[in-house]
C-alpha cells in the first residue's frame, strides 16, 4: 500500500518548510528510516527519514520549494513517475510524520563507492574529517555505515571542537547570491529583536585560572567515567545557571504589561553550522548534575550539527550562551533572542599578565587564564544593577568553583 510523505509540523508555531535537497530519487528504493530529503523551518534543520521502506515512487515537490505543513512531499511504494506539480495537502498520518530539516549551503557529498554503504551525512562528516570510508566497518543493515561508526571510528569529539573543517563556498565577486531560507529567518529574527528590547551590555572580564587548572587535572579521568569530553561549557553554563537562580529577572520575559517569571531554567546553546545557527535548548536545567549538563552540552551540539535535533529541542528557552570566542573573538555583544530577555556572550580564553594581591597586601604580576563575558539585557525589566549583581555573581562561581562532579 503506498505511503505518503508530509512536510510534518516542527513545533506550534511552524506552519511551513522548504525542500533543499532530495537525498532519493523515483525510482530508487528506501529503507525505512534512511534520510531521503533535507528541509528548513524557522526553528529546526534536520534530515528527514523515510517514515517506510520501499521505492521511493513519486516526488510531489521539488527541492527549493516551501509548504504548508500536511502537504505530501512525495509517496513511497505507488506507481513510479517523475517529479509532479501540484503537492496535495492531507491530515498528517502516524506513519508520515517524518522530522524536517534544511541545508541550502551543505557541501557536496562524497561519493561512497563499492560495498561502502552510507548516508549523505556520513559522507559529509567524513569529507569534512578526509576520512576514506573504506577504513570504516559499518555496523548497520547490510553493513551500512552509519554516523555512530564514523564518530567511533574517529575518536568521538565534544562541543568545542567540532568546528567543520570544510571552507565555506567562495562567492564570485560582483555576483548577486540570494539569501538561503536559513539565513533569511535569522536576519529576520535579530531585526525583531533589536526593535523589540532595549538592549544594554555589560562586560567582565573573569579570572579562569582554577577552572582551566581544574579541567587540565580531572578531563582523562571525566571522560573515562562519564563518556564525554569535559570542555568549558558545562563549567560557565553551571555558573550561570546559579547567578540565573539568586536573580530570577534575567531569566524571566515581558508578556504584555506582564512579567512572567519562568518555573524552570532552560538553558540555549548557540551552535555555529556552516549554514545559519541554531540553539538547541537544555530544559529544566537547574535540576541536573554537573556531569549531566556536559553530556547535554556535547549531545545537543552533536546533533545540531548532524541535524538531528527535535523542534521542542530548540523551542522554550529562557537564557541563551553563546560562545563566539572559539572564533578567537574577544568580546562579543550579541542580540537577544526573543523572546528572552538576556543573552550572555562568551570571549576568547587567553593568557594575560595580572596583578595579584596576597593576603598580606603584597602585589605581583602573574600570567592568569582570563576571559571576558558579556551580558546582553533588555532594559525594559533588567535594571542595570541586577545585571551587574547577576554578572557578579557568574563571575564569583567561576572564579571561586566549589562545585562538585568536574
Amino acid at each position: 500500500m503506498p505511503t505518503d510523505v508530509v512536510m510534518p509540523q516542527m513545533g506550534e508555531s511552524i506552519t511551513e518548510g522548504t525542500i533543499t535537497k532530495w537525498l532519493k530519487q523515483p525510482g530508487e528504493r528506501v529503507e525505512r528510516d534512511e534520510p531521503i530529503f533535507e528541509i528548513t523551518t524557522d526553528k529546526v534543520d534536520a534530515e528527514i527519514p523515510a517514515p517506510a521502506a520501499g521505492i521511493l515512487s513519486s516526488i510531489l515537490v521539488e527541492a527549493g520549494k516551501t509548504v504548508s505543513i500536511n502537504t505530501v512531499v512525495a509517496i513511497i511504494g505507488g506507481e513510479v513517475g517523475a517529479v509532479a506539480e501540484a503537492p496535495k495537502t492531507v491530515a498528517a498520518t502516524p506513519a508520515a510524520t517524518a522530522v524536517v530539516s534544511a541545508n541550502t549551503t551543505s557541501p557536496a557529498a562524497v561519493k561512497s563507492d563499492g560495498p561502502n554503504l552510507s548516508s549523505p551525512l556520513v559522507r559529509r562528516i567524513a569529507q569534512e574529517n578526509n576520512l576514506d570510508l573504506s577504513r570504516v566497518t559499518g555496523t548497520g543493515a547490510g553493513g551500512r555505515i552509519t554516523k555512530d561508526d564514523v564518530m567511533k571510528f574517529l575518536g568521538g569529539y565534544g562541543a568545542e571542537n567540532t568546528t567543520p573543517t570544510t571552507p565555506a563556498a567562495v562567492s564570485i565577486p560582483g555576483e548577486l547570491v540570494p539569501m538561503t531560507k536559513m539565513r533569511s529567518i535569522i536576519a529576520q529574527r535579530m531585526v525583531e529583536s533589536k526593535h523589540t528590547s532595549a538592549h544594554v551590555h555589560t562586560i567582565f572580564k573573569v579570572d579562569m585560572t582554577r577552572i582551566v587548572r581544574m579541567r587540565n587535572r580531572h578531563k582523562a579521568e571525566f571522560e573515562s567515567r562519564h563518556g564525554v569530553k569535559l570542555t568549558y561549557m558545562p563549567f560557565i553554563t553551571s555558573a550561570a545557571i546559579a547567578a540565573l537562580r539568586k536573580f530570577p529577572i534575567v531569566n524571566a520575559n515581558l508578556e504584555g504589561d506582564s512579567i512572567r517569571y519562568h518555573a524552570h531554567i532552560n538553558i540555549g546553546i548557540a551552535v555555529a553550522l556552516e549554514w545559519g545557527l541554531i540553539v538547541p535548548v537544555i530544559k529544566n536545567s537547574e535540576t541536573l548534575s554537573f556531569p549531566e549538563l556536559a553530556r547535554s552540552v556535547a549531545d545537543l551540539a552533536a546533533r545540531a550539527r548532524s541535524k538531528k535535533l527535535m523542534p521542542d529541542e530548540v523551542a522554550g528557552g529562557t537564557f541563551t550562551l553563546t560562545n563566539s570566542g572559539i572564533f578567537g573573538e574577544v568580546i562579543g555583544l550579541p542580540i537577544i533572542n526573543q523572546p528572552q530577555s538576556a543573552i550572555l556572550g562568551i570571549g576568547a580564553l587567553t593568557k594575560e599578565p595580572v596583578v595579584i594581591t596576597a593576603a598580606d597586601g603584597t602585589e605581583s604580576i602573574a600570567i592568569r587564564s582570563m576571559q571576558h563575558f558579556s551580558l546582553g539585557f533588555d532594559h525594559r525589566i533588567i535594571d542595570g544593577a541586577d545585571a551587574g549583581k547577576f554578572m557578579a555573581e557568574f563571575k564569583s562561581a567561576l572564579e571561586n568553583w566549589q562545585h562538585g562532579g568536574a
